[in-house]
């Protein structure tokens, strides 16, 4: 079984002014064959794709695509997103609504965001080659996001093993793992710029690994943070930005990235990564 990955997807703003007069399948260049090699397809989606729902007061950056560049992520053959990052709520909890029941219709899986904490904490399971794949994800980003019992909005988490949140992200992980044949951990976590991995996102993958997750996949930095197996397990520490419209740090390379392919075995987890210049 093979899995592709790829980082933050932004749909929004300039990338959403191109599509009013594009094809949907245009702004995956020629990555596509590359992800249809993979029997299920993750992204990071960085965005809220809604027709609705009004700016978030007080943030300096809001982006949000028209609902019909749903067809993108189809054109992609994506199978599930994470929504759980700093943009899902953009434009409110409205548009959060309005965007699940979207990727519901069109039958593409999402987890990290919900129409209350139940809903965001489920873990989203694809079904291929008779493997069922769960996927979780979490943010530290944004806790004023936090879904509740009552309320929509983000699975939230921060990176301190010490904290009680932690604590139940990884009890819903060893829970998970007895429901899926491989179990995905999707981290939205840290800050946009530098290179090195923090120390307690390091910390913090290990528990995951140790929890029962096959694969921790991480994103928010706009750049590749670099990959460790721990316990046979890969651990991608920021997968970096994929497709966008930010302006290019000359220093900082976030106009790089990554397809990455996981292979699955029975004797464990080996990766194969096809780089690509965006």
């Amino acid at each position: 079984m093979q899995i592709g990955l790829v980082g933050d997807v932004m749909l929004g703003r300039l990338v959403n002014e191109h599509l009013r007069g594009a094809a949907s399948a245009s702004v995956w260049g020629d990555v596509r064959p590359v992800l249809a090699q993979a029997g299920v397809r993750f992204a990071n989606l960085e965005c809220v794709i809604a027709d609705g729902g009004s700016p978030w007061p007080g943030k300096a950056f809001h982006f949000r695509s028209d609902a019909k560049n749903v067809a993108c992520l189809e054109a992609a053959g994506i199978d599930v997103v994470s929504l759980a990052n700093n943009h899902t709520l953009d434009h409110g909890p409205g548009a959060l609504r309005d965007m699940l029941l979207l990727l519901d219709v069109h039958g593409i899986l999402h987890a990290g965001a919900g129409v209350d904490l139940a809903a965001a904490q489920r873990p989203a399971i694809v079904r291929t080659e008779g493997t069922a794949v769960a996927v979780i994800a979490f943010t530290d980003n944004e806790p004023g996001w936090a879904a509740t019992e009552a309320s929509p909005g983000l699975f939230y988490a921060p990176t301190v093993l010490a904290d009680g949140r932690v604590r139940r992200l990884l009890a819903l992980v060893r829970r998970a793992r007895d429901d899926a044949e491989f179990l995905m951990v999707s981290a939205h976590w840290g800050a946009n710029w530098g290179a090195g991995v923090p120390r307690d996102h390091q910390a913090l993958a290990h528990a995951l690994v140790e929890a029962g997750a096959d694969l921790v996949v991480g994103h928010s930095a706009h750049i590749f943070r670099g990959v460790e197996v721990y316990r046979g397990r890969p651990v991608i520490y920021s997968a970096g930005d994929f497709l966008d419209d930010y302006a290019i740090d000359p220093g900082e390379r976030n106009d790089q990235s990554f397809v990455f392919l996981v292979e699955a075995h029975a004797r464990g987890h080996a990766m194969v990564s096809t780089s690509v210049r965006l």
